[in-house]
């Protein structure tokens, strides 16, 4: 079993920066995918970005402002938002899709861009 837990979320300016953290316990061996994702009110959750076998995917919103990375030692991987949008605020969340189908998902943290 996999567990995942996001953090790093807050209160930013228009054009500001935020790093997101998630942090993974469990069989690391069985994890073949990390993302993130993201839901704003009155929204569908959409993929925001993931890291698949080491390589990395956007979606087009993204338009190079977002990086995502992994930390192997750390067991965490991370979003990186560079000139962030008001349309950019939403939860935010993790997840790690499992060998066999499965996935676990973290339990979100807010991201706010705003004056």
């Amino acid at each position: 079993q996999v567990q995942v837990v996001a953090s790093g979320g807050g209160l930013v300016q228009p054009g500001g920066s935020l790093t997101l953290s998630c942090t993974v316990s469990g069989n690391m061996f069985s994890i073949y995918a990390r993302g993130w994702h993201r839901q704003a009110p009155g929204k569908q959750r959409e993929s925001v970005a993931a890291i698949i076998g080491g390589s990395p995917s956007y979606a087009d919103f993204v338009e190079g402002r977002f990086t995502i990375s992994r930390d192997v030692a750390k067991n965490t991987f991370y979003l990186h938002m560079n000139n962030l949008k008001p349309e950019d605020s939403a939860v935010y969340y993790c997840n790690v899709n499992l060998i066999g189908g499965d996935n676990s998902w973290g339990q979100g943290t807010q991201v706010t861009v705003s004056a």
